[in-house]
């Protein structure tokens, strides 16, 4: 990822946040799916709408999320959104309207994700270190846990909840200096005790359980590849049994970003510094590319994105000089949990 416009580093340097941009490309034509030139797919996405502009005081937007909350409403984080503009919003993908859900003047959230234990949304601070929680109309806003863990204090990115609501996070420790100092952490569902499974990862971003919750894809973005940690006591024991490289990801000048899973297992991987999603089986193949129209200008990241829950409808948000969009597509299969991008 490049660095960031010298006004974004103004005014987010003091809080660490300083690789958060990327290069892009234009590809493809618009239409239905077409042959790309290994044979996967090439699926183009449409346009829904616009979430935001470049924010004035950060020389930038970034809009990270998406996640489905159970009555449907789709929630996005703007990374870079300054104190008074919306770092939290609510789309109706249906009447394709948008609402702020909370602001303050501190957090850079870089994830959002709804607990099945307490049903509260929880957003990863990567600045300050912290994970918070709101209720979900944003009121009630809580820090879940800050400080340090195992004598390091953690750069959250990205969550994955398991069935009892306990939070696994990636932990993108030495992403500014390039050194594989990157985590993954557990986290109790009560905030208590966190414990770290993995380490010595480069740059942890994109953090997913499989579909049977019994091990967590996640993606290294700085050697952009996606490991495979399989875990004992059926994901909920907190104990990584193996850990190994599934995936190279051959992205050119994008990185490795976000990580969803849908029901069947396929992976959809968020790309920084190039506005696509890659889509992969659980083996490795590379089954389909998901571009925005060609000549569309002023993007160049598609971090993330989320299945709509049962329905194969996904959701995935852009970003870039031209501003922050989200664009709509149809996945391979049916969306779930770990369909919110993690």
């Amino acid at each position: 990822m490049r660095r960031l416009p010298p006004r974004a580093l103004a005014a987010l340097a003091t809080a660490g946040l300083l690789t958060l941009a990327g290069c892009g490309t234009e590809t493809g034509d618009p239409g239905g799916p077409t042959a790309a030139g290994d044979g996967a797919r090439t699926i183009r996405a449409q346009q829904v709408m616009q979430l935001t502009r470049t924010h004035e005081e950060t020389g930038m937007t970034l809009l990270e999320g998406p996640a489905f909350h159970p009555d449907g409403g789709l929630f996005v984080v703007d990374v870079t959104a300054p104190e008074g503009k919306p770092k939290v919003m609510r789309v109706d993908v249906r009447k394709k309207t948008v609402r702020a859900v909370h602001t303050d003047g501190r957090g850079a959230y870089t994830s959002a994700q709804f607990s099945p234990y307490d049903g509260r949304l929880y957003l990863t601070d990567y600045a300050h270190g912290e994970i918070v929680s709101l209720a979900p109309d944003g009121s009630d806003p809580r820090t879940f846990f800050s400080g340090e863990v195992d004598g390091a204090r953690m750069n959250p990115d990205d969550i994955a909840f398991d069935e009892e609501g306990h939070l696994y996070v990636s932990d993108s420790r030495g992403l500014s200096e390039g050194a594989e100092h990157g985590r993954v952490v557990r986290v109790d569902r009560d905030g208590a005790k966190a414990t770290v499974l993995a380490d010595n990862l480069a740059a942890t971003n994109g953090i997913s359980f499989d579909e049977e919750y019994g091990g967590l894809w996640i993606s290294e973005l700085t050697q952009n590849r996606i490991s495979y940690l399989r875990l004992g006591g059926g994901g909920g024991g907190g104990e990584v049994t193996s850990r190994h490289t599934a995936i190279r990801v051959d992205g050119g000048i994008a990185q490795t970003d976000s990580i969803a899973v849908d029901a069947d297992g396929n992976l959809y991987q968020g790309l920084h510094g190039r506005p696509a999603i890659l889509v992969y089986d659980k083996h490795g193949e590379r089954l389909a590319t998901v571009e925005v129209p060609a000549r569309t200008e002023g993007l160049d990241s598609a971090t993330n994105v989320a299945i709509t829950p049962g329905g194969t409808r996904a959701y995935m948000t852009v970003s870039g000089p031209g501003g922050g969009y989200l664009y709509a597509f149809d996945a391979l299969g049916k969306g779930t949990r770990q369909s919110n991008g993690g």
